[in-house]
């Protein structure tokens, strides 16, 4: 059975909740028309949109899709080509040069690729090829949604299991855990140690496993599972032509050394496994050997080596604890990062059991767990916070404030020079604030999806957080010079109801609602707020911040210039104090 699910209309607070977890952002008008709906509804408006389909980067100068032609601007090296990559992605999640009505689904699609991308890493130094970034991410994209009919993936073939065994011989992996180096009697064992540690069976749930019986020992699987693993994964080149195609995806793969009637580099050996691999078929440790009728003369081939890898990732993915450990990925992603044992039992177990009904498709995981009651802290006796329990990372504080003030990216295939202004000023921002986009510190990824016990606490540091919030001041105290624009004056007057912007306390309580994940029951009287999400003493200091003391009056007079619309210079002013006052705030790092 899957998670019990939440029936009700979403209201503010919880359609905030769903698109800021779910997308990169929502503007004001999104999240109203999202409160309406309910869970089921919004989230056949996230995922099950017909999308159009995704322009390839191009040269700014040239004009070139050099992704696709492999014709690149002698005067540039291929770090330039990566930046230009990176820039194009953070376009993609902005949904740019998409309609309106389709930003939103546009954006949840561009989160999943994005998953994706944290759960099989992407060093851009060590893999030194924009075209084989540019791939892996395009294969993210045809794998985010697997739930739907795909143009070119057999719909049979359209789950997380496969997208493991297409990851193996991508040409971005084979250069990142050198798989290329990985041949019959040198063996190479990076990434197959990382498979079973990272990518699918895992290291279990942290602080609930037995002790190690010894060296080599981990547990759910051993030292000599890693190397038998490396045996059926040797033979593989990175294809720096990009000619070689998968026939279920059209994408370019890795290649064979050798050729494909003669993998000559591939270990046509037996692989036996550990007892941690028990084959249900015999009862014994879990044995991969070739396809005779797929050997050329008894000699290996492309097929034959491919279909070994079929067969080792049919055996990892037999493991109750590799859909356990992928689900746990998607909880800390989605929702938490902290996984109790309750939490393992009644929702990570009740997420594999989804996981394996549905041939290990992800789609209908994540859409059970973002309609899910405990999502939404909606069950009985659900005393869970799931609303601000997560530290935004600064990709989601970056792309969600431009997003929520409708700030676009400029059209590439327009406007290029601008649009890669604007985008490397996106890149720019996520590095000052400690996210260094495709070059995470080590091949687990960034520390935020998985580093035990800190997780997205690790965002946060004196320099980062004082970089968050130049990111917010610059934004908001724009001088009409930088890339992002906004005039918070006209935000206002055109996004927030006129009665409400007229009262000072009524503005200060709608934008909390929308800025920040909880805004319950607020006032600000500091005698009556025991049930208040924000205490009255941190909503008047964001009323005091918003007036300051230029008036005898200062709620009277922001009324007065409100409604005759005059004194634009000083609402403005004001109008910068407090939106500065809001999101350079603690409350507004938290989504």
């Amino acid at each position: 059975m899957p998670l019990p699910e939440f029936t009700g209309t979403l209201g503010v607070k919880r359609a905030a909740h769903l698109l800021r977890r779910a997308t990169f952002g929502a503007t004001k008008a999104q999240i109203d028309n999202f409160s309406t709906l309910n869970p089921l509804q919004a989230i056949q408006q996230l995922y099950r949109q017909a999308l159009p389909a995704t322009p390839p980067p191009i040269d700014p100068d040239t004009l070139e899709p050099w992704v696709i032609s492999g014709i690149t601007d002698p005067e540039k090296m291929e770090p330039a080509y990566i930046d230009f990559f990176k820039q194009w992605f953070l376009g993609q999640m902005m949904s740019a040069g998409v309609s309106t009505a389709l930003t939103l689904a546009y954006s949840a699609r561009e989160k999943l690729v994005f998953f994706l991308h944290t759960h099989f890493t992407a060093l851009a130094e060590k893999i030194n090829s924009s075209r084989a970034l540019y791939f892996q991410n395009q294969l993210f994209r045809l794998y985010a949604l697997d739930q739907l009919l795909s143009p070119v993936v057999p719909y049979e073939k359209l789950n997380f299991k496969e997208l493991t065994i297409k990851i193996s011989v991508d040409n971005a992996m084979l250069r990142l855990l050198d798989g290329y180096l990985n041949v019959n009697g040198s063996p190479n064992e990076n990434y197959a140690r990382e498979l079973l540690e990272l990518y699918s069976i895992g290291r279990g749930l942290e602080n609930t496993l037995p002790p190690p019986t010894g060296a080599g020992d981990y547990i759910l699987f051993t030292e000599h599972d890693v190397q038998q693993a490396a045996r059926v994964l040797s033979g593989w080149n990175f294809d720096d032509s990009f000619a070689n195609f998968d026939p279920d995806t059209q994408l370019p793969r890795g290649i064979v050394r050798g050729t494909a009637a003669n993998a000559s580099a591939h270990d046509n050996g037996i692989k036996t496994f550990s007892n941690r691999f028990i084959n249900p078929g015999t009862g014994q440790p879990w044995v991969i050997q070739p396809d005779v009728a797929l050997l050329n003369n008894g000699q290996p081939t492309e097929a034959s080596a491919l279909d070994e890898i079929r067969q080792l990732i049919d055996m990892i993915y037999a493991q109750e604890e590799t859909a356990r450990h992928i689900c746990r990925k998607v909880y800390r992603f989605f929702v938490y990062h902290q996984i109790t044992s309750e939490i393992e039992n009644n929702i990570i177990a009740v997420m594999a059991d989804t996981f394996r009904a549905n041939n290990f498709k992800l789609q209908p995981v994540i859409e059970n767990l973002l309609r899910s009651q405990h999502f939404y802290d909606a069950a009985s006796g659900n005393e869970d916070d799931k609303f601000g329990g997560i530290i935004k990372s600064p990709l989601d504080l970056v792309t969600g404030t431009l997003r929520f003030f409708d700030i676009r990216v400029p059209d590439m295939n327009t406007q290029p020079q601008e649009f890669y202004a604007f985008t490397g000023a996106m890149n720019a921002a996520l590095e000052t604030q400690g996210m260094f986009f495709y070059q995470p510190f080590d091949v687990a990824g960034y520390d935020a999806y998985h580093q035990y016990p800190v997780y997205n606490r690790s965002w946060i540091t004196v320099n980062y957080l004082t970089n968050r919030y130049a990111f917010i001041r610059n934004l908001i105290n724009v001088d009409g010079t930088g890339p992002f624009t906004l005039n918070v004056y006209n935000y206002v007057r055109n996004n927030i109801n006129n009665t409400l912007a007229a009262n000072s306390r009524d503005l200060v309580t709608e934008l909390v609602r929308y800025l920040f994940p909880w805004a319950d029951n607020l006032t600000f009287d500091p005698g009556n707020d025991d049930t208040a999400t924000i205490t009255a003493e941190r909503l008047n200091y964001f009323l005091v911040s918003f007036l300051s003391d230029i008036d005898p009056n200062p709620e009277a007079a922001w009324t007065t210039r409100w409604t005759t619309e005059t004194g634009i210079g000083t609402m403005t002013s004001q109008l910068q104090n407090l939106f500065n006052a809001l999101m350079q705030s603690p409350e507004y790092q938290l989504h």
